[in-house]
């Protein structure tokens, strides 16, 4: 049973160890006493849940920490660059000691005795006084000594606090040594002997604490266990006298919503067993459509609507808000700009985008190496952004929104932006492009993707090999997603990822073409009208249709994907958004929605970008999921190359069309 609690404990420990990197982070643009606080407090609760699970070594090395930010809060210690810089690198070193608990690298405990001695060497001078130290005013501590006052504390732990490791006991004598203490138990809870479980705590703690601490300091006791207790705490006017409205401690009590942590193998299977569920949905109402049966109709449709909510039910649980993982970003800036001698400020947008988990685990290098890009060579040095009329220190942005059924992503800096000629240079040395060819500014920029591409003149520390944009590319691609990159030499470059939101379940639109079923996103589908012969002949010729009014180019999908069948007398045009504008798809016959469980197509067809998959119908034949705005791209591309039937002309200056 411990192992379990040691496993949630290593969890939590992590998230702690995140929101101390967060508060440091911010602690060194605004050394206020919130940020001092949050990182006080994320080293208390590792200090004093890891000796709770038996993280003895993690719970020392913290406990020295705590040491130094109590001092921090009490005005005895000034907020400094070296002491910001020892306490992330303390917490590096935290990391590497959870990992070798789990049997990953052991950490080099010398390290750790580095960090501590130059810990104490600064707290034995006063935190220094030098031109880095950003010096406080006034204590940052709201819990410093001050004239002594009288609180009533109401404490309850939940009834499983001890299952999970805590003795209420030590917390009462944690609360004494702020100062004179009377504890009168409350056993009104207690159960009758014969159902009395030894394993649960029904008893309930009055306290009247005589204290110069702060109510902060009194919180902080029960910090580690305050979402599994009731807890009030009231400044006393005199002992007899009125009493102030009680501050509930526990989430619960404040009204907040409770949650519980779940492990995402759960979640990942939970929604497989839904994806399953969906599969046989589609059965069962293709069973419903070929009997005139009502009652089995009735059925189909109540089953259809519970497994429309379970479906989105289920995917909301593995949709995550993007701040954490952006936030994390905000170090890998900082250790850059110390180590290249730049300066530059990360600022988030859209932090609150939700995405799928799944498609979030696999962010995190494509999104480091772009960073590291922009910083190594987008990024100009003080002394250069001065001489070229900008501030000295640059700005890396970091965004998320959502675009139908993508969440767009974008990295930009107000750096050198890309060198169109050098780039060109490069790929005819390399033999990717023919010097006599003529390339628009993105296909020329994509060129940064090809493996080993680089431009740089020497290789660094950070970058310069050719491989971390070829990194991004796989992995973007792996997710069924694409690169846009735009760039304006001097002023700057912008890479955005197009991402799906989930990779698991998605509302489509079934078509037919002659005997085959594709499946079209529904979010990017628009609308769908007729085509007839006689719309064919009045465009004479042309693979144009007339849309409210809007001129749009339309590809047959039975030519594109060269199928031998003979189109029906009404063809329907489904109208699709592609990134550039509205497209029209050819299709015998819209069949209507469908709950689509995406499965992968295997190795064979990775580098079919159009298709993003496929699903199994409810008689069990498979359809492919088509993805318009590559099938669009790719058409265009082809034609192009062939000369064929693709000209262009511009509507609002953006869309190129698809004409015969």
């Amino acid at each position: 049973m411990m192992d379990r609690f040691q496993q949630a404990f290593q969890e939590e420990a992590r998230e702690l160890l995140a929101e101390l990197e967060a508060a440091l982070l911010e602690m060194d643009q605004n050394p206020d006493a919130e940020t001092v606080g949050r990182a006080f407090r994320a080293l208390h609760t590792i200090k004093g849940s890891g000796a709770m699970f038996g993280f003895d070594q993690l719970a020392g090395f913290a406990h020295e920490l705590e040491t130094a930010f109590d001092r921090l809060r009490n005005g005895q210690l000034a907020v400094s660059s070296p002491l910001i810089n020892l306490t992330l690198a303390a917490a590096d070193q935290m990391k590497s000691m959870l990992e070798e608990a789990v049997g990953g690298t052991a950490a080099d405990p010398e390290r750790g005795r580095q960090i501590l001695v130059e810990l104490q060497r600064l707290m034995g001078s006063d935190g220094g006084t030098g031109s880095q130290t950003a010096a406080v005013s006034a204590p940052l501590r709201s819990g410093a000594e001050g004239p002594p006052r009288v609180w009533h504390v109401r404490f309850r732990p939940g009834p499983e606090v001890i299952l999970h490791g805590t003795n209420p006991l030590l917390l009462l004598g944690e609360l004494r040594e702020l100062g004179n203490i009377q504890v009168k138990p409350d056993l009104s809870a207690l159960p009758p002997l014969a159902e009395l479980d030894p394993e649960r705590c029904y008893t309930a703690w009055d306290v009247v604490l005589e204290t110069g601490a702060a109510e902060d300091a009194i919180r902080d006791v029960f910090i580690f266990v305050q979402d599994e207790c009731e807890l009030q705490i009231e400044a006393v006017a005199g002992r007899d006298g009125p009493q102030p409205k009680a501050v509930p401690a526990s989430r619960a009590a404040a009204g907040a919503a409770s949650s519980i942590r779940v492990s995402a193998e759960k979640v990942d299977r939970l929604v497989n067993l839904v994806g399953e569920l969906v599969n046989v949905q589609a059965r069962l109402s293709e069973i419903s459509a070929r009997r005139d049966d009502p009652e089995v109709r009735a059925i189909s449709e109540q089953v259809d609507r519970l497994t429309a909510e379970l479906r989105e039910n289920s995917m909301s649980i593995r949709m995550l808000p993007l701040r954490t993982t952006f936030e994390r970003f905000r170090r890998l800036v900082r250790d850059l700009g110390v180590e290249l001698h730049k300066q530059a400020d990360l600022a988030l947008e859209g932090a609150d985008t939700e995405l799928d988990k799944t498609v979030i685990d696999q962010l995190n290098d494509p999104l480091v190496h772009l960073i590291r890009n922009s910083m190594d060579h987008g990024i100009e040095t003080p002394e250069a952004r001065r001489a070229a009329g900008k501030p000295p220190v640059a700005t890396i942005r970091l965004s998320a929104c959502y675009s139908g059924a993508q969440v767009l992503i974008r990295v930009s800096d107000d750096g050198r932006g890309l060198d169109a000629h050098a780039i060109r240079a490069r790929a005819i040395e390399r033999g990717l492009i023919d010097p006599a060819a003529t390339l628009s500014e993105p296909d020329l920029f994509s060129l940064i993707l090809a493996p080993g591409f680089s431009t740089a003149a020497q290789v660094t520390d950070v970058s310069g090999r050719g491989v971390g944009m070829d990194v991004v590319r796989r992995n973007v691609e792996a997710l069924r997603g694409s690169i846009d990159i735009a760039s304006k030499a001097g002023e700057g470059l912008s890479v955005t990822l197009r991402l799906p939101l989930t990779l698991a379940i998605i509302d489509g639109l079934l078509v037919r073409v002659g005997p085959t079923h594709f499946v079209l996103p529904l979010a990017t589908s628009l609308e769908c009208v007729e085509l007839t012969r006689q719309d064919i002949q009045a465009a004479h010729g042309h693979r144009l249709a007339s849309v409210r009014g809007e001129t749009i180019p339309y590809i047959r999908l039975s030519e594109y994907f060269e199928m031998a069948v003979s189109p029906p007398e009404r063809e329907r045009i489904m109208v699709v958004e592609a990134e550039d504008g509205h497209y029209g798809l050819v299709v015998d016959e819209v069949l209507g929605n469908h709950q689509t469980v995406i499965k992968n197509l295997g190795r064979l067809y990775r580098d079919v970008p159009m298709i993003s998959g496929a699903t199994i119908l409810g008689n069990g034949t498979v359809a492919l999921i088509l993805d318009p705005h590559r099938l669009v791209e790719n058409a265009i591309q082809t034609a192009a190359r062939k000369q064929s039937a693709f000209h262009s002309f511009t509507q609002k200056d953006r869309n190129p069309c698809y004409v015969q």
